[in-house]
């Protein structure tokens, strides 16, 4: 017989498999999919990160842009709650991040009262907190939506999974450069594809596909955030 080598997950990975399961189980998600072109990020990023003095990463932008789209659509903070559904008045932005003990989801609160420098600023703090284990409770409230990011692993795109209590969960892929006609022209440019997963309790496909759409005209026209 071979041999078998047994794994035993830590609290973390057993909380977040068990969060993952009920939320497969109970929640009817669907799914939608949309390219943003990021040129104009790329070249902004860096000049703007020296006029401001501080690194403005790319997820900065992003995470951003979702406040915003949010704001617009604001059934995206929406939880389902049997008879009705509840819906909270600030815009939390969850993001997530791999720790030493597990996937991790701090929050940005507020996030669409933030600048990008106050975003960064936050996301980095979060970050480091993530890798050195030093999240408090009140870094992982429920956020109303999430970003999640595969991008640095080669990876295009993929679905996530919204957890309890979350409308939607939105998730990036890699930068690529792809033809593009422009005008009757062909060009290259950067693109990014983004896939939302969402609880069709609480909003339509026509809704998400809005907000989706919001978003993604934020993040392909950068000056409007």
């Amino acid at each position: 017989m071979q041999q078998t080598k047994r794994i035993t997950p830590t609290r973390i990975q057993k909380l977040i498999a068990q969060r993952m399961q009920t939320s497969k189980r109970t929640q009817p998600c669907f799914y939608l999919t949309a390219k943003a072109v990021i040129d104009k990020i790329v070249e902004m990023r860096r000049p703007l990160s020296k006029q401001l003095g501080i690194r403005i990463s790319f997820n900065d932008f992003i995470l951003r842009a979702i406040a915003l789209a949010v704001a617009q659509n604001p059934l995206i903070k929406g939880t389902f709650a049997g008879d009705f559904i509840e819906i909270p008045e600030d815009i939390n932005i969850g993001l997530a991040v791999a720790a030493p003990k597990g996937l991790m989801v701090p929050v940005i609160k507020k996030a669409d009262q933030k600048s990008l420098a106050q975003i960064s600023q936050d996301s980095n703090e979060l970050i480091e907190k993530a890798k050195n284990n030093k999240l408090t409770l009140d870094d992982l409230i429920v956020p109303c939506t999430t970003l999640t990011a595969l991008g640095m692993f080669g990876i295009d795109s993929f679905l996530p999974i919204p957890s309890q209590n979350q409308c939607c969960i939105l998730s990036m892929g890699k930068i690529t450069e792809q033809p593009v006609v422009i005008n009757g022209k062909i060009e290259i440019r950067k693109l990014v594809e983004f896939s939302l997963a969402a609880d069709s309790r609480i909003i339509s496909p026509d809704y998400a596909a809005k907000f989706l759409m919001d978003m993604v005209g934020l993040v392909s026209n950068p000056d409007k955030l």
